[in-house]
């Protein structure tokens, strides 16, 4: 089970961290990743992280913006969002895949596991 938590309404510029709360299955076997979908709009990728190496990708729309982590005490996985536009406002997602993934990271496809989501809105 993954439940988000942390989205909420913030000007543009401003910081969110988005968390994801993972039960019943450790991080080290899966890729975790974070999708958004906006109204209309197909849902994308933002970030993922794979367990077993701690090795992190980002989107072009993420990249030097967010930052994505996880906490095997917690079993949480973070992103850390920073200068948020208008355009990131959507529906954010965790989501996780085991085994873990080496490629094609943002096929929303391949994931098993998916939280509800929490809302990010970001005004001008």
């Amino acid at each position: 089970q993954l439940v988000e938590s942390g989205g909420g309404l913030v000007q543009a510029g401003g910081s969110l961290r988005l968390s994801c709360a993972a039960s019943g299955f450790t991080f080290e076997y899966y890729t975790i990743a974070w999708f958004r979908q906006a109204p209309g709009k197909e849902r994308e990728g933002v970030s993922c992280v794979r367990g077993s190496d701690n090795s992190a990708d980002y989107a072009d729309s993420a990249k030097g913006r967010f930052a994505i982590s996880y906490d095997n005490a917690k079993n949480t996985v973070y992103l850390q969002m920073n200068s948020l536009k208008p355009e990131d406002t959507a529906v954010y997602y965790c989501a996780a895949v085991s085994p873990a993934l080496f490629r094609s990271y943002y096929d929303h496809r391949l994931y098993d596991y998916w939280g509800q989501g929490t809302q990010v809105t970001v005004s001008s």
